[in-house]
């Protein structure tokens, strides 16, 4: 979750705020009924739809910096019109339907964690029938660009011996990440960029994503990763975008790095196949990338990346992935197990805690170790 710092900077964002400021004023029609998904700690936007006549807004977070929200809401004398949920947007239902729903649920990208699925059931469950939605949709580019020093923030430590150390062996896990790039410029393609897909956000249902793209090379130089970026409209003539070539946002742009960097001649061509798949709460990307060259059109390169192996996973871990794995509960899950079953409703935490600091004394010592560990679970898992 983003810290308080986080959620200022977005506000100071000001081509962001601008952006949804025009699309709010242009969407909200005076005694409408707004939504909004992921109000944070600010519950900003919902405070605007009131400014611009909405009747009612229903402020969803489900985080706890709600709580601040909930005082700046107060501040503002909005109280009576701002209903403010803390729970995900997909486990609630509302006594009337919204006129509007505005969110922005993105990371560097859209693709990031569940914002397509949430999404996709407010249009159909939160929505009236003529109802809108902002963003109405995003638009995602790639081009291949020269960033040494993008490259070199996964590499340098990697390639080269530290205190004759020799770490070569983990740049294949560095190299199958990718990172937020805050400064990348146009004048750093080497190829024209293309649309790789259209996320409608009016239709879309599934949450996992592909595309590919050829590219053409229109420079000589060195390629070293991926970069991509959104264009969004949010309402009718309401756009804004974190190209390179655009004014700087908060959003910076995507850096998927190539596993070796990569002489291009102008006439080369790039083929790449971007896939983004939702598993569990985060996306797994894998980008496929094949060079050609020029005249000969013989293939000079042909690299094939994914995040899934990014992560290091030992040989005892990735068993516990299997379909045959019998699974037990080591005394972590035997310790959660007790303090879940007993959420029965009829014992408070504070006697929770005294079964715990009983049963497991070589875990607990105070009484405010135990209570902190149920005070964790009871905010995931209590109603």
């Amino acid at each position: 979750m983003y810290s308080v710092i986080a959620y200022g900077e977005m506000i100071a964002d000001k081509v962001r705020r601008d952006s949804y400021t025009r699309a709010l004023r242009q969407s909200i029609k005076p005694g409408a009924v707004v939504v909004e998904i992921g109000c944070g700690a600010t519950a900003f936007f919902s405070i605007l739809a009131c400014q611009f006549g909405a009747r009612k807004v229903y402020a969803i977070e489900p985080d706890s910096s709600i709580g601040l929200a909930k005082e700046i809401v107060q501040a503002n004398g909005l109280s009576d019109r701002i209903e403010l949920i803390q729970e995900l947007s997909t486990r609630i239902d509302l006594p009337e339907k919204a006129d509007v729903i505005v969110s922005d649920l993105r990371g560097i990208l859209p693709l990031f964690q569940r914002h397509i699925p949430s999404i996709a059931d407010a249009r159909t469950r939160l929505l009236s029938p003529n109802g809108k939605l902002i963003a109405e949709r995003d638009t995602l580019y790639a081009a291949i660009i020269e960033s040494p020093k993008e490259y070199k923030k996964f590499c340098e430590p990697w390639d080269n011996a530290i205190c004759e150390v020799d770490l070569r062996t983990g740049k294949r896990l560095v190299t199958n990440s990718w990172i937020k790039a805050k400064n990348s410029t146009a004048e750093q393609f080497l190829t024209e960029r293309q649309r790789w897909v259209e996320l409608d956000y009016k239709t879309i249902e599934d949450p996992d994503i592909k595309g590919e793209v050829t590219l053409n090379v229109v420079r000589d130089g060195t390629a070293h990763g991926i970069c991509v970026w959104f264009d969004s409209t949010l309402s009718e003539g309401v756009r804004f975008s974190n190209a390179p070539d655009s004014p700087k946002l908060i959003y910076g742009n995507a850096f998927f790095p190539l596993s070796e960097p990569l002489s291009l001649t102008t006439g080369d061509v790039v083929r790449l196949s971007i896939y983004a798949d939702l598993v569990s709460d985060d996306y797994v990307w894998r980008w496929h990338t094949t060079v050609s060259e020029a005249r000969s059109g013989t293939i000079k390169a042909n690299f094939k990346q994914s995040s899934f192996f990014s992560t290091p996973l030992s040989l005892p871990q990735l068993r516990k992935r299997s379909a045959e794995y019998l699974p037990t509960l080591n005394q972590e899950g035997l310790l959660d197990s007790f303090v879940l079953q007993h959420m029965d409703g009829k014992q408070s935490s504070g006697e929770i805690a005294k079964r715990l600091l009983e049963l497991f004394p070589e875990k607990f010592t105070r009484e405010v170790e135990a209570l902190t560990r149920i005070g964790e679970l009871a905010q995931k898992y209590s109603s």
